[in-house]
């Protein structure tokens, strides 16, 4: 059963955040000030440059104006949160009388513009512009064309750059900026990770409509559905509670709740569709019931205000999930007679995330920003400095400890085989990781099992282009008779030209074509003979799971002390004591980077009479105990894993290990050859595939103009007809006309109205946004499209045309899950002849 498109991806609905709004504040005088007070006037001229930069970027940011370009914007952005932060190193902005004092920021809500906070300092400014740094990018995530491949992939890269920023933004300045009476939600910690989750949804959905525009498997097109839904749903999660949940437009919470519940159904109709597959027909109904149940419960309790469009797109998935539960049931009274469990005992859906919010560490990196260079800060800020270096040391000297410790602990486990041996002992062998997912991935495409279905498809391809070659040969070896025929009748006087003069190209390239067909069925009999002789060999990839096919670890058949069970349990012992001092140090290092990100001695610095080396010695003490910590845990390691050497040697030599291992090696090794065979005869099934569909549209092709041309002549046959009996009956009218026929000439004036109908223009889909001019505007290709040489066996003829969108390669095709949607006006069609690579097909 194939799957049909994505109920989301006609209708590619996303949200954009809009930016915050300010008021004017100046900079330049008071910061200026500040410098001559404490510096100088020779100082404050030299910061003159960097001192108008800083003025001209904030009033930019003010004015805020629409015809600025949404990639300058998010530059500007960027430069100036920067410069805020060589500011607040250098300017300390606050109340106090020895400050910037004059320095008061105000920023108005986003989602509630009458509501605004003023605060003088700098930590409301910055995150203020990180949060219009979020929502620029997804602007711009909202500007590119989302019904193309490449446009999705952008607004994807867009949505993680958005949901870096918002990240960004709860973790280093969302905190700081909520601190006091005067703040803004939207700025809030809640928030922020709310609007991180929501634009990481949307990232995979883009995600998700590509994959099924690639035609992946349901299982994997279920597998990215589920976690954008799972996104979305920490979104909805998010807006549930306070500060958020009486914060936001009820719309708001309509869309993200009715996307949550659109992408958890998705994924349980195309996990169904895997299940239909393994004729497992019991969970195949439960999945589906739950899907409908989630698109019935969000349409019931989502507020009112969602786009028509999610609607619709709700609408026809839940078409799509009854049309399949009804199929289902009826084969299972029927058929299979399985028990359909309850939802409640169902297993979560798999889930697979192939977004994360981009790092904006480098990004907004202000390491190596200039602005302000030459301005010295203060003993207390030099002081601080110091000690900030003092802390780095030891925090990074401890974590390299720390890290060290975990490395060494690996590697020895590694090297004596544990836990994999005490695993395969109790028959829970394991694959190396990199070993288990190429099988997996096997597995997924259809296995060794799936082939033959696969060398049925050619067969049938290979069948319907035989007939179609027949059928445009029967075409114009009929009319080349019932020329003849004619010519025969009235001699001389049927003076048009003969068929085989006009139809020598068309033949030409049907014996090539029929010469093609013969080497491709010399090619698919390679290929059914490889399967036939590696079958034995494949079929270990169909175990399931793949760890059944492994060597277990035996005990010995006989034991002069009965002690294996012991030595065993000891072994374990010792490993799980490992595994526990692993984790302390986990804790150890979480608690380290804690301590250090809470120490803040800057108010004591500026209030401090004594000497500042006091001071740092009675800091940095604080930290003495959890160096200990970290000290006595890597001594318990380093003791115990000579403990397990010892344990091991004894626990090998008991059962055996030497021999268990090689036959690994072994396994791993046949399981290693499989895998090449089964790909490289994957591959040329894959090429046979795409050469038959290839030669099936240029045949097809060939055919119509066959079909021209018989058409004409006959035209042309009744009337030479009239003008022969009219001369016969001593009539003879010379009308001057042409009985000549050139294939591949146009007749526009035999179709009227199929040209009519290609000039009918087609509706577009909607979007909340539309798209900028231009967008899915691309010349149409050649009419003749060459292929890249070395190809396919078929050469290639001029004047290919690409079949309907969507049309099966032939009846019954059973081809990709995914059958894309027709192609809009203006959309660029695949060459004809796409590049095949080595394999049979080769010439």
């Amino acid at each position: 059963m194939a799957a049909p498109s994505s109920s989301s991806s006609a209708t590619n609905i996303m949200l954009a955040i809009h930016e915050k709004k300010t008021v004017s504040v100046d900079l330049y005088r008071p910061l200026r000030n500040y410098v001559v007070f404490n510096y100088s006037e020779r100082e404050a001229q030299n910061l003159e440059d960097d001192l108008e930069n800083l003025k001209e970027m904030r009033n930019t940011i003010e004015r805020s104006s629409g015809a600025d370009s949404l990639p300058s914007r998010r530059d500007l952005l960027q430069n100036y949160f920067k410069a805020l932060t060589a500011v607040e190193s250098r300017f300390p902005i606050s109340p106090d009388k020895d400050h910037v004092n004059s320095v008061t920021f105000t920023w108005h809500d986003a989602f509630k513009n009458k509501n605004k906070a003023s605060q003088q300092n700098i930590h409301l400014e910055k995150a203020a512009i990180l949060f219009n740094l979020g929502a620029v990018h997804s602007q711009i995530g909202l500007t590119f064309d989302r019904s193309t491949v490449e446009g999705r992939r952008q607004a994807s890269h867009s949505f993680i750059a958005a949901a870096g920023a918002f990240a960004f933004l709860r973790d280093n300045a969302a905190t700081k900026a909520s601190i006091g009476s005067s703040t803004t939600v939207d700025v809030s910690v809640e928030c922020a990770g709310m609007l991180e989750r929501l634009m990481l949804a949307q990232a995979q959905e883009c995600v998700f409509e590509n994959t099924i525009a690639k035609g992946s498997t349901p299982g994997v097109c279920a597998k990215i559905s589920r976690q954008a839904g799972l996104y979305y749903e920490e979104a909805v999660a998010a807006l549930n509670v306070a500060p958020l949940s009486q914060h936001f437009d009820k719309t708001w919470m309509s869309h993200i709740q009715l996307k949550a519940a659109l992408f958890y159904a998705e994924a349980c109709y195309r996990y169904s569709l895997e299940l239909h597959e393994k004729d497992e027909i019991g969970e195949e109904i439960a999945r589906l019931n739950s899907g409908i149940s989630a698109l019935s419960d969000a349409k019931k309790s989502s507020p009112r205000g969602a786009a028509q469009q999610i609607l619709d797109a709700i609408n026809k998935l839940e078409s799509n999930l009854n049309c399949n539960l009804e199929r289902a049931m009826k084969e299972n009274d029927r058929v299979y007679l399985m028990r359909v469990p309850p939802a409640s005992s169902l297993p979560p859906l798999p889930a697979f995330s192939l977004v994360k919010s981009m790092n904006m560490n480098d990004v907004l990196d202000a390491s190596k920003e200039k602005m302000f260079a030459s301005l010295v800060p203060d003993n207390s800020a030099k002081a601080l400095s110091r000690y900030t270096e003092m802390v780095d040391e030891l925090a990074r000297t401890q974590a390299e400890k720390l890290q060290q410790g975990s490395e060494l602990a690996r590697v020895s486990l590694k090297e004596m085989d544990l836990p994999d041996s005490i695993l395969a002992l109790e028959g829970h062998s394991v694959l190396p990781t990199a070993l288990w997912e190429d099988v997996e991935a096997v597995q997924i495409s259809g296995g060794p099992a799936g082939l033959e279905g696969e060398l049925q498809q050619l067969r049938d391809l290979r069948r319907v282009n035989h007939e179609l070659l027949d059928q445009t040969e029967e075409l114009l070896q009929k009319e080349a008779a019932e020329d003849a025929q004619f010519r025969s009748q009235f001699g001389t006087r049927w003076t048009r030209p003969q068929s085989s003069t006009l139809t020598k190209n068309l033949q030409d390239r049907l014996n090539r074509f029929a010469a093609n067909l013969k080497q491709a069925a010399d090619s698919d009999g390679k290929i059914e003979r490889s399967v036939r002789d590696h079958m034995a060999l494949m079929s270990i990839l169909d175990s399931r799971p793949i760890e059944s096919a492994l060597p277990t670890l035996a005990r010995p058949i006989m034991s002069l002390d009965a002690n294996e069970d012991a030595v065993v349990g000891a072994l374990k012992q010792s490993l799980r004591q490992l595994e526990t001092l692993g984790a302390q140090r986990a804790g150890l290092e979480d608690m380290l980077k804690d301590m250090k990100r809470k120490d803040d001695i800057l108010p004591k610095l500026m209030t401090s009479i004594g000497s500042h080396e006091d001071l740092f010695r009675k800091e940095i003490a604080k930290y003495d105990q959890i160096c200990e910590d970290i000290s006595q845990n890597l001594q318990a390691q380093e003791q115990l894993l000579l403990h397990i050497q010892a344990q091991n040697s004894e626990f090998a030599g008991t059962f055996n290990i030497e021999d268990y291992r090689a036959s690994c090696e072994k396994c791993y090794k046949q399981i290693e050859a499989a895998i090449a065979r089964y790909r490289e005869i994957k591959e040329n099934i894959n090429e046979g595939l795409k050469f038959y569909v290839t030669l099936q549209e240029a045949i097809t092709n060939v055919k119509q103009q066959s079909n021209d041309f018989v058409m004409t002549r006959s035209i042309q046959c009744r009337e030479m007809i009239e003008d022969v009996q009219r001369q016969m009956s001593g009539l003879s009218v010379q009308d001057g006309r042409n009985y000549n026929y050139s294939v591949g000439r146009s007749h526009q004036s035999q179709r009227p109205e199929a040209a009519n109908m290609a000039n009918t223009p087609r509706p577009q889909t909607p979007y909340y946004q539309q798209p900028p001019p231009g967008y899915g505007q691309h010349p149409p290709p050649p009419y003749n499209t060459a292929p890249p040489s070395g190809g396919s066996p078929y050469p290639p003829q001029p004047g290919q045309q690409q079949g309907p969108p969507g049309q099966p390669a032939y009846p019954g095709w059973q081809g990709s899950y995914y059958n894309a949607q027709g192609q809009q006006p203006g959309s660029y069609s695949r060459p004809p002849y796409p590049p095949n690579q080595s394999g049979y097909y080769r010439q």
